[in-house]
């Protein structure tokens, strides 16, 4: 047998993993291991400014491709407490990340020794496990049951906590004849999918929505293969977004009360009959639940038994990945189709097609300061079908969800449930790591882009190239529009008039200046005519330089992005002038049709 630190013995795992790529910052208690992960080579690994940031590189490694699992390090205390936010996202849109911390030495942990925090218990309500090793001998099992976990039933995070001697201590461990733990999927039976799709049947106007479940199960083309055999309109999620492209024929929008179209929401209030497969209800897609539910049957289809019946109680349930599912959806209506028995939905489909093509929202707008939305019609014409988009929260999310386009899975890379601001910057240079020849485009407003600017450095370092537009109204958009409802404007203004950058006006930081001073490169832009080249200009200063380049946009102080203020789709509130003409929305799916 082979003997081996502990230490060594969990890099060598990771490596059998699957695991390439590892964000981390080093200290005192995890320095073992980084020794070990040093000495066992084929590991790359990233160092990142702030332990959070490497939580987030290690999210938005593992969402660019199926199967990737992103590994984030620190040392003990205060590096595990700011992976918190982390996990929380992670668990929240059912990412698997592996957070990896050291810790005091076993004999003092409850001795209030230099930053020795419970990090296990802190961790727990947040992971699908977190564990404090005390026991040398047990680490390849923690390993092996972590990694498990991870990729079993609904897919999440973990995290292993490290005692510094447990590291270091020498234990038999065997490299070359370790495998894998199996993975444990629920599966559909084929009598509850002969169910579901006999209730599909029986309607006259149904859809399938489809959320990040099916993304997460690699099952796109599964999903698009029976929209299409059945001829049901699907509405993507926002976690969803891109399993079928924006423009395919039964693409019917998104649905919602922020991030959703006009379209979206006017086929799906029409509806009788509603598939959900991998999506979780989320408050924001569904809204009051009264007006969502009334009229229409729903079939649920989850990964997570307790998720059926959470939000509210459908009509059926079926515990299954979807991808399992969808290979037996698939069969199924393959064999309807041969034998005649499926309703022809051609003329339903057609009508939220022709939705799609006539209730448009503005984009082209030429004024100064500028508009978002011409913003996002810029974005339209500068990044084709293979960018992958990153974003998280706010006015700018919002407002890029309903204007921007994507066609395949895994190219709107989002935070979902927790939103974090500051969650930008690194999970888009995780995304850019993760696929290192992809045009990648992060998306924030200028709040979000602040909390972590400091991973700016980390793609400036190792040479990490994206592109980050960013929209600057010096406020806190979202929180401002919210207020509204409070008759409020307040303590949301991040305006200032900046002694070393006067021509900025009242608009505060100089983005351009801390950019650059982190080692990437940044453009202003003032007038909307001009976005379209900066867009393209930095693109090229990304691939010649191999670092993060900041388009920054101002705009006008104050916008209010269409969104309901009820909580209710049907009663979504449109706060600028909409399409009413092609020249209004010039990149919009379908030609505006008057």
């Amino acid at each position: 047998m082979a003997r081996m630190t502990a230490a060594r013995a969990a890099v060598e795992i990771l490596k059998r993993e699957g695991v390439t790529n590892a964000f981390g910052v080093p200290g005192a208690a995890i320095n073992p291991f980084y020794a070990a992960l040093k000495a066992s080579g084929g590991i790359d690994h990233t160092l990142a400014r702030h332990v959070e940031g490497a939580s987030h590189m290690a999210e938005g490694y593992t969402r660019t491709h199926a199967g990737n699992i992103g590994v984030c390090i620190g040392t003990s205390g205060p590096a595990g407490t700011d992976m918190i936010t982390g996990l929380y996202s992670a668990i929240g849109d059912s990412i698997p990340i592996l957070c990896i911390t050291g810790q005091a030495p076993t004999a003092v942990i409850h001795k209030e020794d230099f930053q020795a925090v419970d990090i296990a218990s802190i961790a727990k309500p947040v992971a699908k496990m977190a564990v404090t090793v005390l026991e040398a001998a047990q680490v390849p099992g923690v390993f092996q049951q972590a990694f498990h976990l991870m990729r079993s039933a609904r897919p999440g995070p973990v995290l292993i906590d490290l005692p510094i001697d447990v590291q270091l201590t020498e234990i038999e461990f065997d490299p070359e004849t370790y495998e894998p733990l199996p993975v444990y999927k629920p599966a559909a039976s084929r009598a509850q999918i002969e169910k579901a799709i006999g209730l599909l049947n029986e309607s006259e106007r149904p859809l399938i929505v489809a959320g990040g479940g099916v993304i997460n199960a690699d099952a796109a083309e599964l999903l698009v293969e029976f929209a299409e055999l059945t001829g049901t309109p699907v509405v993507p999620t926002l976690m969803g977004w891109g399993v079928l492209p924006d423009d395919h024929e039964l693409n019917a929008g998104m649905v919602g009360l922020q991030t959703s179209h006009r379209y979206g929401n006017a086929t799906f209030l029409e509806s009788d009959f509603v598939l959900g497969i991998g999506n979780r209800w989320a408050n924001r897609h569904t809204g009051k639940l009264d007006v969502y539910t009334a009229g229409r049957t729903f079939v649920h289809v989850d990964v997570e038994p307790t998720q059926i019946g959470r939000i509210f109680a459908p009509d059926y349930g079926i515990a299954s990945d979807a991808k399992a599912a969808l290979e037996l959806f698939v069969e199924v209506a393959r064999e309807l189709k041969a034998a005649g028995r499926l309703p022809d939905r051609s003329a339903w489909a057609a009508s939220a097609q022709e939705k799609k093509a006539t209730l448009q929202r503005r984009t082209h707008f030429d004024d100064i300061p500028i508009k978002p939305q011409r913003v996002y019609e810029e974005m339209n014409k500068a990044f084709g079908p293979e960018t992958r988009y990153v974003s998280t929260i706010g006015l700018s999310q919002i407002a890029g969800a309903q204007m921007l386009h994507v066609f395949k899975p895994r190219h709107w890379i989002n935070c979902g449930q927790a939103g974090p601001l500051g969650w930008t910057i690194p999970a888009a240079l995780g995304v850019a790591k993760a696929d290192p020849e992809a045009q990648v485009v992060a998306l924030s407003g200028d709040y979000d882009f602040q909390f972590m600017i400091e991973e700016l450095a980390v793609g400036a370092q190792h040479r990490i190239p994206y592109v980050h537009v960013l929209v600057n109204n010096s406020y806190l958009g979202l929180i401002r529009q919210a207020q509204r409802a409070f008759d409020i404007d307040f303590q949301v203004k991040l305006e200032f008039e900046n002694i070393n950058s006067p021509e900025l006006g009242v608009y505060g930081v100089d983005h351009v200046k801390v950019a650059e001073g982190l080692g990437c490169k940044a453009i202003r832009v003032t007038d909307p005519n001009e976005l379209g080249a900066a867009l393209e200009q930095a693109k090229k200063l990304a691939a010649e330089f191999q670092v993060p380049v900041v388009v920054e946009a101002i705009l006008e102080r104050v916008t209010n992005i269409a969104m309901s203020t009820t909580n209710d789709i049907s009663n979504v509130m449109e706060f600028e002038e909409l399409a009413t003409e092609p020249g209004h929305a010039p990149t919009s799916i379908r030609t505006l049709k008057v």
